[in-house]
Formats: C-alpha cells, structure tokens, sequence
C-alpha cells in the first residue's frame, strides 16, 4: 500500500460514525501541503472529499498596504482568521452547501464562492501553513479538526522550491531570492519554530 492509500485508509477508519470528519494538513511554505491534499482527495471515496485551502483567506494586498504588510504578505497577521475559523465552525456544524473562497495564485488575490461543499461531503482536507501554530489566535484551531498532519520537509529544501516556485511565475532571479529570503523564510521559521504537535508527521 502506498504512504498515500495509507493515510487515506487511516482517515477513513477514524471517520467511521461522524457526518464530517475535518483533517488538518499543515506545513511550510513550499513542503507540499497542496499536493498531499489532493493525492488523498483522489484516493478517498468519489465525492465525499474536498480540499479547504487556507489561502482563500488572504488579505488583499490593498488592504496589506494600507497596514503596512505588505512586504510580509504570507505571514499569520495577513489573514482574516476570523473568517476562516467561522468558516471551519460552519463546516463541522454539517451546515449545507457551504461556499469557500479559493486563492488565485496567477492573479494574488482570492475568489470568494470558488467552490462549494456540498451536504453529502464527509472528508473535509483543510490544508494551510498555520493549521498548527503554537500562537494566538491560531493555537485555538485544535479543537476545529478531528486529525492532523504535518508535512515536515529540510528547510533548505523548502527554500530552493520557494525560488523554484517564484521563477516559475516569472519573477527575476534577483527579485525571486529577495522575497524568499526577506518574506517567505521568515514564514518557514515561524511555522518550524512554533508548532503543536500533530496526529501524523510525514
């Protein structure tokens, strides 16, 4: 069985009786949160999955300028917690077609009502950096989730597929490891540096 068949089939037997099961899969910048997600949305159940992407909660970089963040976009203050917490609440709630909003990364900003959770979905993968921060208001999510991973991955490996990602999107070399190094290294360290400890670490 793959690591992949094997996670889902761990969710699936924990899951046994609950209308909603919530699982948490959380890690740095870069360390593959998104594709895990959707390598087990693939191998659970046909449509009773589906991923919940932390990032639809990003600030608009409007609102980053005018808070003076906008050079630290990514970290845990450049998103509506707020709404993303009532999101989950609604969500574990069973509450019916629940709209989310999605983060563009082609365009930087997020599309609200990009997808929808429909009644009969039972596996709900919320994937984000900050799912298991050890700070507040963050370290309040716990009781939202019902499993947690956590997607571990060597810092300096985090860093060449950070560089790799924004060369991808058509940043300079220069620019590329300026923002990496002044942005997105300070947001690894924070989420290695400060974590609660999760059901399953991969």
């Amino acid at each position: 069985m793959s690591e992949i068949a094997s996670i889902a089939a761990a969710i699936f037997k924990r899951a046994t009786g609950k209308q909603r099961f919530l699982v948490a899969i959380a890690g740095p910048p870069g360390s593959g949160k998104s594709t895990l997600a959707a390598s087990l949305h693939e191998v659970l159940p046909e449509g009773l999955s589906v991923v919940v992407p932390m990032d639809g909660f990003h600030f608009d970089d409007g609102v980053l300028e005018q808070r003076g963040l906008r050079q630290r976009k990514g970290a845990p203050e450049t998103f509506d917690f707020a709404g993303f917490d009532n999101l989950l609440k609604r969500i574990r709630s069973g509450e019916p077609d629940i709209a989310i909003p999605v983060f563009d990364r082609s365009m930087e900003l997020s599309r609200a009502g990009a997808a929808v959770i429909a009644p009969e979905v039972k596996f709900i993968l919320v994937e984000g950096n900050y799912l298991l921060l050890d700070e507040k208001p963050w370290s309040g999510l716990g009781e939202r989730f019902d499993f947690s991973i956590f997607v571990n991955v060597p810092r300096f490996e985090l860093e060449r597929r950070l560089l790799e990602r924004w060369r991808e999107h058509g940043r300079p070399d220069d620019e590329a490891r300026a923002w990496v190094a002044g942005n997105d290294m300070p947001n690894v360290d924070r989420v290695l540096g400060s974590r609660r400890e999760a059901d399953l670490v991969i």
